[in-house]
């Protein structure tokens, strides 16, 4: 089943076309990427999903039709910028949003006490949200967001102020929630977090689809015609190959245009070249991104 599904929308701001043509769908359960440039309609096309802003044009059905009251009580929204209530002790804070989602005070209290303790924060659960660090506000705000255990989530740059450790702990619970059925749409620049955690993408630029589709495609589609190769030494002289490029400790091989990868291979085999890893050379979503915004004319 179809969680969400953006059909042709557009809207305008007096002469300011924020979103000119977005569509996509994302299926019940999977992570999904909604990136751009900074001004690309991302955060209006958040808004038109969330009934905050009316489409001029074009259609939302989110969890099988029109949002509706009851349905919010469904969604979980992380925006970037941070929504708790800044002179009120931590918990407390917590436990009023909950409250706004449905939840019981005994549920939420129940709740809250394993995520307090799973993000490091029960120590400081009598602290004002304003004395708490940005990285521990940032937690606080994504445990606002998924204590009602909401069936579609919607994080805007959930990383943000995380340290390492903090930032695996996010994405480990990210997978968890992935398991049990819940969706997931996340709006970050954070490319190398998109490329671990999400199913498909959609990338907008200038209010319009660049790209849509899953990831390891759209990844093939932007593939150069290299391969990369580890080998315990040199390699020796192949045909075919216009190029050797150094890569990140490995090589890089660029072919000619009549050339294979398994043309490559077989010749490296052929002359006992060590070779511990061959592989065709993928773009990272960065060097994509880049790319098609660069092509779309931004």
């Amino acid at each position: 089943m179809q969680t969400v599904e953006v059909s042709h929308i557009v809207k305008s701001f007096g002469t300011t076309q924020a979103v000119a043509d977005v569509s996509f769908s994302i299926e019940r359960g999977e992570i999904f990427g909604l990136l751009g440039p900074n001004g690309a309609g991302k955060t209006t096309t958040i808004r038109i999903m969330l009934d905050i802003f009316k489409p001029d044009q074009g259609t939302v059905s989110i969890l099988g039709g029109p949002l509706t009251e009851d349905k919010k009580e469904r969604i979980g929204y992380m925006p970037e910028e941070r929504g708790l209530y800044q002179d009120i002790p931590l918990e407390r804070c917590l436990l009023y949003l909950a409250s706004l989602k449905g939840l019981s005070p005994a549920e939420a209290r129940q709740r809250l006490k394993g995520y307090l303790e799973r993000f490091d924060l029960a120590q400081h659960k009598n602290k004002k949200v304003k004395e708490l660090s940005k990285g521990m506000q940032q937690k606080a705000q994504l445990i606002s967001t998924i204590l009602h255990g909401p069936e579609l989530i919607i994080v805007d740059e959930p990383f943000a102020a995380l340290d390492p450790i903090n930032v695996q702990l996010v994405k480990d619970l990210m997978r968890e929630l992935r398991i049990q059925g819940t969706t997931i749409i996340m709006s970050t620049h954070q490319m190398h977090q998109v490329e671990e955690l999400c199913d498909r993408i959609v990338l907008i630029n200038k209010g319009r689809n660049l790209l849509y589709g899953a990831l390891n495609d759209i990844r093939r589609r932007y593939a150069s015609h290299a391969v990369v190769v580890r080998a315990d030494g040199e390699l020796p002289p192949v045909a075919g190959v216009a190029e050797v490029v150094p890569h990140n400790g490995d090589v890089k091989l660029v072919l000619r245009e009549e050339t294979t990868p398994q043309d490559v291979l077989r010749a490296l085999v052929a002359q006992g070249a060590p070779v511990e890893r061959f592989e065709i050379a993928m773009p990272t979503l960065d060097e994509i991104f880049i790319r098609a915004v660069g092509e779309g004319g931004a």
